[in-house]
């Protein structure tokens, strides 16, 4: 009986496990408004609905501090890549290259993330 409660599971989990995928930075840009930068970021991910989505991604520094984050409010389930922006954001002058990393709602900060350099 538990091994069929077991495998049972097993398919009832590995197609969720197929699913889960890191948020992906397409795209990325800076541009320095006054005394702060505005950046613009496109992220894809396949998102489900209000159970998995790609919920926010951030601006770090290079050794991992952050500078900014951008919490996105619902998912985009119909509109993929999607781009959103967030001004505002203090860099420490000096600075010529920062990262942008994205999170989901179930995995939350992906692994990767992606380099910009700053004009």
């Amino acid at each position: 009986m538990l091994k069929h409660v077991l495998i049972s599971l097993l398919f009832l989990v590995a197609p969720q496990m197929a699913l889960a995928a890191d948020p992906v930075v397409e795209n990325a840009t800076a541009v320095k408004r006054g005394d702060s930068w505005s950046f613009s970021v496109t992220l894809s991910h396949p998102d489900t609905g209000w159970d998995h989505y790609a919920d926010g991604w951030r601006v770090l520094d290079m050794e991992g501090n952050e500078l900014g984050l951008r919490v996105l409010a619902h998912p985009h389930v119909n509109e993929q890549p999607f781009t959103r922006s967030l001004s505002g954001v203090q860099v420490p002058e000096g600075i010529g290259k920062v990262q942008i990393q994205a999170r989901c709602s179930v995995d939350g900060w992906a692994q990767d993330t992606t380099v910009i350099d700053l004009p």
